[in-house]
């Protein structure tokens, strides 16, 4: 006679009459960390003032403001991008990297992946969680910037979906990086001050082009690519070939240096 199964509220497990007990299958486990995480992060007020509140008021002062040189055309058109593009770094490097990174210094990394999830199975939930709260970042901006003005252009929506998800995956592997290869507090140091050189000159809000000779540079960078993409995709509809080979690049490069270098425990 086969044993009886029923689900423990809470858990990711069957437990049979007979006592034995099984773990859940693998897209159910690696959807419920998913589940988990993304609550964690939208629950948590530090990582919405990084990922909501911050880049809403960048929104509202770009767009209503002149003191800022945003270059040709309607500045909620230039500013609109830019600030997605400022929120999915947002997500996917700050917040990652300092979760992260305070996890594996308590331990619980190093606890989940003896766990029937496994390693490969919290990293796709964290990856996961990343883009929910990226899509919910996306809606939520995308909904301030039409009531302010915004006109995207429609063929650039595609485009602009690649630009998103390549410079997602370039920066949650540049954040794993730092959140592997660092100590907590010097994680949390350093993620913040780059989130502030990136917003203040990392061609995040500001076209490369608006940069001057630092622009040179600046194009080259996953956060320059990122924003120069997704403003030439959303305004002008084009598909920018550049910053899509540029952000292939550092997401290869990333993820091959993560999983070179990536400590479970500090």
């Amino acid at each position: 006679m086969s044993a009886i199964e029923m689900t423990v509220p809470g858990s990711q497990a069957s437990v049979r009459e007979d006592g034995g007990n099984r773990a859940a299958p693998p897209l159910r486990r690696v959807l419920a960390q998913t589940r988990f995480d993304a609550t964690a992060m939208l629950r948590n007020g530090e990582q919405l003032l990084l990922t909501v509140i911050l880049p809403l008021f960048v929104l509202a002062g770009l767009a209503r403001s002149g003191v800022v040189d945003l270059g040709a055309g309607r500045r909620i058109d230039l500013a609109t991008p830019g600030v997605l593009a400022l929120a999915l770094i947002s997500t996917s490097f700050t917040g990652q990297a300092i979760s992260t990174g305070f996890d594996r210094r308590a331990g619980m990394l190093r606890l989940l992946g003896t766990t029937p999830l496994g390693r490969s199975g919290l990293i796709a939930g964290r990856l996961g969680a990343v883009a929910v709260v990226s899509a919910v970042q996306v809606v939520l901006l995308g909904a301030v910037g039409l009531a302010l003005g915004w006109h995207p252009a429609l063929a650039g929506v595609l485009p602009a979906l690649a630009v998103g998800v390549l410079g997602s995956a370039a920066f949650v592997s540049l954040g794993l990086l730092l959140a592997g290869t660092l100590r907590a507090e010097a994680v949390l140091a350093a993620a913040n001050l780059i989130w502030i050189l990136l917003l203040a000159g990392g061609g995040v809000v500001l076209a490369a082009g608006q940069l001057g000779p630092l622009g040179d540079v600046v194009r080259w960078l996953p956060s320059g690519a990122l924003g120069d993409g997704l403003r030439a995709s959303l305004a002008h509809g084009e598909w920018p070939w550049f910053d899509l080979a540029v952000l292939t690049a550092w997401a290869a490069a990333g993820t091959a240096a993560t999983v070179r270098w990536f400590r479970w425990d500090s």
